[in-house]
């Protein structure tokens, strides 16, 4: 049971907070009790409520503010509203609203998941005397626990014992801990000071607590945990205070906060799962922590954070920039912004610019050690600055290996295909104006052949032995019997060199006269 006194006014607004609720039909008015005729004839209005209880405190002019405004309610619907209540005339009978003559509005409320009701009257009492509110919310807590039958000092020694179980580090953190508790803790004269609902309940001497002082660490496997677990409820929290909720009802863990409650400079995790204490800091920042900015904020705060790396560096690529959003929990790949489930396409000359920047990376990891192989691998990935692409003067020992695998392949002359035997090595040949390159992709190894000392004229003479090789191998053209002239067919036999050759045309001879059957 909880029972929560609201802030005072002086024109009991909280009159029409009430009845708004009831005109949304999200509340109703449980009792309307000693407002004289105001609601015997018909129904009353919101400001006749209002204005019966502002003539009523009039009798005493010296309180400007005498609203008085308490919420009670229970877990979920453990209670019904009768029993609520009666609960609630109990509970103004021990804090003196529970004189004869004395106005009371009860509203019972159904817009949320407990059942709660919610209690008007004036802190003048029928006599026209002031009704006391001397440390008010401390009594309320005290009569709060003696009508449930709560035994606080009882409890507060068993928490007392629960909490030397433990393990934290500092007297600070043991306070971060009974705070998670419910409990304020001080401590005087080497007496640490228990204290709940305005009193002392406890208290322990400070070297009991100071022997169970222990080194505290997180280890890495917890601290991802916590880590992805406090993200993703942050995520789905509007603020702090749902955050703390969330945390401690989903995963049992309290997050006590330092500082100005509006801007807290840091925080203390109490694992009660563990029994630890830590240091928010090692797991989350209070900045990370306390973002509830939406996923299309988010997004957008990363665009123009990627924007201004490429500026401050604009030949950053792909890994370079991830690693820095590693802590956002977002990244990019393709493109393409990825944050908290939602996508968002880079701009189109960011965009560009990045791929550029990976295909340059691409590049360099092949260590290209001289201007000839930077611009090949340059033509390869289609990237128009090469001046971008740092070179490797410095060979190391990958290039040497490669060159030392090529040797024996060049020295060897039963090789009849030298290309051939070089690319089952794993390399690929290219040949680009006078000189001759092996690149092989898997390694990350580029060679020129030329500059590397290697006889490229093997490559090149290996093309023309085939050619000459093929040519020799040819049966000679007979120029006699080739296509041309015919030769002379023998007059006799119809073959021969001898026949003499035959003129004219077979037929009729007066179309040979015919000029017509001339032919251009």
């Amino acid at each position: 049971m909880i029972a929560t006194i609201l802030p005072s006014s002086s024109n009991f607004h909280a009159v029409a907070y009430n009845e708004k609720k009831v005109a949304l039909g999200v509340a109703r008015l449980l009792e309307m009790s000693n407002f004289g005729h105001v609601g015997v004839l018909s129904q009353p209005t919101p400001k006749e409520l209002q204005d019966y209880l502002i003539a009523y405190s009039s009798r005493n002019s010296r309180i400007k503010k005498a609203q008085f405004h308490l919420a009670i309610s229970c877990k979920g619907h453990e209670k019904s509203e009768d029993e609520l209540l009666d609960f609630a005339h109990r509970y103004l009978g021990e804090m003196g609203y529970g004189s004869e003559g004395q106005p009371l509005l009860v509203y019972s409320h159904t817009d949320t998941d407990n059942t709660h009701i919610h209690l008007i009257t004036s802190r003048i009492s029928p006599d026209g005397k002031k009704i006391s509110d001397h440390h008010e919310r401390v009594r309320s807590q005290a009569v709060l626990n003696r009508l449930v039958g709560n035994d606080v000092k009882v409890k507060a020694g068993e928490d007392l014992a629960a909490s030397l179980t433990y393990t934290f580090s500092t007297f600070a953190q043991y306070k971060v801990l009974m705070s998670s508790m419910g409990y304020e803790v001080y401590e005087k004269n080497d007496v640490v000071y228990i204290k709940r609902d305005g009193a002392v309940q406890v208290k322990i001497n400070f070297a009991e607590i100071s022997d169970r002082f222990q080194r505290v660490s997180v280890d890495d496997k917890r601290r991802r945990q916590l880590w992805a677990m406090l993200r993703k409820y942050r995520d789905v929290s509007s603020d702090r205070r749902e955050l703390q909720d969330a945390v401690k009802r989903k995963l049992g863990i309290d997050l006590v906060f330092f500082g100005r409650s509006d801007n807290p400079y840091g925080y203390m995790i109490v694992d009660h799962a563990n029994k630890t204490v830590y240091n928010g800091a090692w797991v989350l920042s209070i900045k990370s922590l306390l973002d509830f900015s939406t996923p299309e904020e988010k997004l957008a705060r990363i665009d123009a954070f990627i924007d201004r790396l490429l500026e401050d560096n604009p030949t950053i690529d792909t890994w370079a920039i991830n690693k820095k959003l590693f802590r956002s929990n977002a990244y990019i790949r393709r493109g393409v912004i990825y944050c908290g489930g939602i996508t968002r396409p880079l701009k189109d000359f960011m965009a560009s610019t990045i791929l550029r920047n990976d295909k340059i990376r691409r590049i360099e990891s092949f260590h290209p050690g001289s201007a000839s192989e930077r611009d090949l691998l340059c033509r390869i990935y289609k990237v128009n600055t090469p001046e971008l692409v740092r070179l490797t003067p410095s060979r190391d020992n990958g290039y040497h290996d490669a060159v030392n695998n090529l040797n024996p392949l060049f020295d060897d002359d039963s090789i009849t295909n030298l290309r051939a035997a070089i690319r089952s090595s794993g390399f690929h040949i290219r040949h680009e104006g006078d000189e001759w390159f092996a690149i092989d992709f898997s390694s990350k190894t580029i060679i020129n052949l030329s500059e590397a000392g290697f006889d490229t004229r093997k490559l090149e003479y290996r093309r023309f032995e085939k050619l000459r090789r093929r040519q020799s191998t040819e049966k000679p053209r007979d120029k006699t019997t080739g296509r041309g002239i015919r030769g002379m067919r023998d007059a006799a036999s119809g073959r021969g060199e001898n026949r003499e050759w035959e003129v004219g045309y077979r037929g009729d001879y007066n179309r040979i006269d015919d000029e017509n059957s001339i032919k251009m």
